[in-house]
């Protein structure tokens, strides 16, 4: 097998947040018991998240560390909060965007359902999952950071190389995120997704991040 490396040159800087390169490797040096040849990788250091456990090269070399699944649940929250309470206000001249029933009697579970996504209800619904889906694929897209995540300096990147997500991948993370959460099983999904960041080995990946090829890290 040859010893013949790549030459060494600096990615484009397009992206400040793609991986920077971790300098485990001296440059060669004049003289080197190779010869001209540059003397062969150290080696592989699977690093704390243990990437290497299949033989291959670990993703989040020279990333910053996984974000603490706590601080992503507090990010979420806030920007939970920024664009809901918004739009409840925005919807009470029209009655609120939730709907409260004075029928006491709870027994009848397709009453309930059709009780829950009834009228407005339904359409305020489709409108809060059309502003949390813009929200998060425009901010997410734009640095990798919505405004919960950059009070808490945290920010979204692409596994494979570290980089911003672009808008595709953005919007797919956005979707899988809030279309089950807002029509269809809240609690079991918000569930799920808080379970899977304090579980998952070793990235630590909600639902959307699975989809998207995403990972949350802690940024400066």
């Amino acid at each position: 097998m040859s010893n013949d490396q790549p030459t060494s040159g600096q990615p484009p800087e397009d992206d400040p947040f793609s991986k920077k390169p971790d300098g485990s490797q001296p440059p060669p040096s004049s003289g080197s018991p190779y010869g001209s040849a540059p003397p062969p990788p150290p080696p592989y250091d699977p690093g704390p998240y243990g990437g290497g456990q299949f033989g291959g090269t670990d993703p989040l070399a020279g990333m910053p560390p996984l974000a603490e699944p706590g601080k992503r649940i507090l990010a979420r929250l806030i920007d939970f909060l920024i664009i809901s309470i918004p739009l409840y206000l925005i919807s009470l001249p029209w009655g609120g965007a939730v709907e409260v029933s004075d029928n006491n009697n709870d027994d009848n579970v397709s009453d309930v359902f059709a009780q829950t996504y009834s009228g407005h209800q339904l359409l305020w619904s489709l409108i809060a999952l059309a502003v949390y889906v813009a929200y998060d694929t425009y901010f997410t897209h734009k640095d990798g950071r919505t405004l919960g995540k950059r009070l808490l300096k945290l920010r979204v990147a692409m596994l494979n190389d570290g980089r911003v997500p672009d808008t595709g991948s953005a919007f797919l993370r956005a979707v899988v995120l809030w279309l089950p959460a807002l029509l269809c099983c809240p609690c079991l999904w918000w569930l799920i997704n808080i379970v899977l960041m304090f579980t998952d080995k070793p990235y630590k990946q909600g639902l959307q991040d699975k989809a998207a090829k995403t990972v949350v890290v802690v940024t400066n």
